[in-house]
């Protein structure tokens, strides 16, 4: 998925694929993710990167979504949609999130 309009795009998805994930779902959360983004008509606005090792292995399969800086954990092809789903309606998938970092003061 080439992007070319960077105006648009709302967030950025970094799916982990790590070994770790990789052995969890990860090509799976990856195409899941992808396939409800065509679903959606969303391509102008999410985009995808799938990235090396996040350094959360027991969290796998792993997704961050960015600009808000949520980390989503256990992450399965179900649920790679049901974010897409939730991204597209302005929500966060709660079951998942395990981490949020925009928002959240930085240790003095």
């Amino acid at each position: 998925m080439a992007i070319f309009e960077l105006e648009p795009m709302k967030h950025h998805v970094l799916i982990c694929n790590g070994g770790t994930c990789m052995r969890h779902e990860g090509e799976e959360v990856t195409q899941a993710i992808r396939d409800e983004i065509r679903k959606q008509n969303a391509d102008a606005y999410i985009h995808t990167t799938r990235t090396r090792c996040n350094g959360r292995c027991h969290d796998a399969s792993v997704v961050i979504v960015y600009p808000q800086g949520d980390w989503y954990g256990q992450m399965t092809a179900a649920a790679g949609t049901q974010l897409v789903q939730k991204l597209v309606e302005g929500e966060k998938l709660e079951t998942h999130l395990f981490h949020e970092c925009v928002g959240k003061s930085r240790p003095e």
